[in-house]
């Protein structure tokens, strides 16, 4: 399952990769207060250094070559068998893509999100707000960039968890009136999710510690590990691997999230600022997913085969159930959130359906998610922001005094409802032929979703750019040309990758071929009497 991996001797581009972002978030800290204006450049020309990187990396990626690549490996911590190792697959690649390019684009975004403080004496300097909000988006990339590329599973979790600081302080520093409240709620669930996954790291080490295991010592050397469970030779039973499996999974539900330890989302994105709600939904949230599809499955491939019927029962019913929540929301920015649990479902639908196809689609999904979910908030963020109200029903004609805001808004929608010629289709079409084959009653119930995801961003459009013009309308302008810059490139993605989303799946589907399991107990939503060659065609 897992190949020897390409070890690059000359530039560690990995290493600059995230560290760039880190490094300069400590330089807009340390700039004066009075220059807010200087620290905001300089944390778009940091990030815009590492989209350089990250395009750089892509350019150079070998699309038939070794799964893993750019493999830096140091010595860090003997005595417990870690090491700094990183490397990247297509699927991380892309992601680290997505990332590098949406950072930018939110850092834009948020330019005046939060304005300079004056002293509230003259001998007083202003507050620094401006650098402490910008520097932690920085920070916040940098471990979300190292989590994707970490090749060692203690490196992973020390990241995956370290992200939830930074965030905690933007959602409950910067935002709505309930913003602490939302932050203390974001912080419980993703650290219970942590300190389950924490118990199962410690016992992933002492099954690789025994005697029976092929391993002279204990490790978190993820490919090792990987390689050594593909062959069954981990020497431990499948009740030991099942709890090691829950215990990993638990944490990148709570992440991801999976329906029924959802509820934290919707209240931190309504009372985030629009860029830290999107890049908690469209970045921070994909680690989760990703987590799966890296450590669950190759880690544990029997026990994602084992509970795969469960986890796909839980993602149908987030599809339906966000869905059917976002259609009666009053709030635009929670009708937002409810459709990413929706979204999230069809994913980890495809990741857990183990198929070729939905596999493909559920990692393009990541990144067409990512993209129409910014496009959707940041432009419904521009309009709240002018007319100072979140709620749906203060809205009406705003298409006769914003045209270009409400294309927009609507192209954006309809990608979120997955139209035809728009990125995120051909990502959720992959997904469904994709469980077909092998979960025909999960797929026809996920179909309904498409169904419902009219409802609700048809009847919003309608309802917010549509009718007559209402009281407070004169208060709102068309796009400018800030958030043009930060909208026509999300635009211009969805419609690409839509027409021709080739070179993201000729990067994906290499890495896609690694993770898929062969044999898959008998579904619980599914046809029990699937045909046989119904499923040796899924692999193919």
């Amino acid at each position: 399952m897992v190949n020897e991996s390409v070890t690059n001797a000359g530039f560690p581009a990995l290493t600059f990769l995230w560290l760039l972002p880190l490094v300069g978030a400590a330089v807009v800290v340390a700039l004066p207060a009075r220059m807010s204006h200087i620290a905001k450049s300089v944390a778009l020309a940091v990030s815009l250094g590492v989209l350089a990187i990250g395009v750089a990396l892509a350019i150079t990626f070998d699309r038939g070559g070794q799964q893993f690549q750019f493999v830096e490996r140091h010595s860090w911590i003997p005595a417990f068998g870690t090491s700094y190792s990183l490397g990247l697959d297509g699927i991380a690649l892309v992601l680290v893509l997505l990332t590098a390019v949406l950072v930018p684009l939110l850092l834009v975004a948020g330019w005046n999100d939060v304005p300079a403080v004056p002293a509230e004496t003259p001998d007083e300097p202003p507050r620094r707000l401006p650098h402490t909000y910008f520097a932690l988006i920085l920070v916040v990339e940098s471990m979300v960039l190292l989590s994707f590329s970490a090749l060692d599973v203690l490196l992973f979790y020390i990241f995956f968890e370290a992200m939830l600081i930074p965030m905690y302080f933007l959602i409950g520093g910067f935002g709505g009136a309930n913003r602490s409240r939302a932050a203390v709620k974001f912080l419980l669930y993703n650290l219970l999710g942590g300190l389950v996954m924490l118990a199962a790291v410690v016992g992933l080490y002492v099954v690789t510690a025994r005697a029976e295991s092929p391993f002279t010592s204990g490790t978190f050397d993820f490919q090792a590990i990987a390689a050594a469970a593909a062959n069954g030779d981990l020497g431990v039973g499948p009740g030991v691997l099942n709890a090691l499996f829950l215990g990993f999974m638990f944490a990148f539900a709570v992440k991801a999230p999976l329906w029924p330890l959802h509820s934290w989302l919707p209240d931190s994105a309504v009372e985030s600022t629009p860029s830290t709600a999107v890049l908690m939904m469209a970045v921070v949230d994909k680690v989760g997913t990703f987590a799966m599809i890296r450590y669950c499955l190759q880690l544990f491939p029997e026990s994602s085969a084992t509970f795969a019927p469960w986890i796909i029962t839980l993602a149908v019913i987030g599809i339906v159930y966000g869905a059917i929540l976002a259609i009666g929301q009053t709030d635009i920015m929670r009708l937002i959130a409810y459709t990413s649990i929706s979204h999230f479902g069809f994913i980890i639908l495809g990741i857990f359906a183990m198929t070729s196809q939905s596999q493909a689609g559920s990692a393009l999904y990541m990144v067409n998610h990512g993209i129409s979910t910014a496009a959707l908030f940041l432009i419904a963020g521009f309009l709240v922001s002018q007319r100072g109200t979140r709620a749906i029903a203060a809205y009406g004609g705003v298409q006769k005094v914003a045209p270009v805001l409400a294309g927009t808004f609507l192209v954006a929608g309809l990608a979120t409802l997955s139209l035809p010629g728009l990125a995120p289709f051909i990502s959720e079409f992959l997904v469904l032929i994709g469980t077909y084959t092998r979960y025909h009653v999960a797929a026809i119930i996920a179909t309904s979703a498409l169904v419902l995801s009219a409802i609700y961003i048809l009847w919003l459009y309608q309802r917010i750019m549509g009718g007559p013009e209402k009281e407070g309308s004169d208060k709102i302008r068309d796009l400018v040309r800030r958030e043009l810059v930060v909208v026509a490139p999300l635009i211009a993605l969805l419609l690409f990758l839509g027409i021709y989303p080739k070179p993201a799946l000729d990067i994906i589907t290499p890495a896609v071929s690694h993770t898929v399991v062969d044999e898959v107990p008998t579904p619980v939503i599914a046809d029990a009497d699937a045909d046989a060659s119904t499923e040796e065609g899924a692999h193919k």
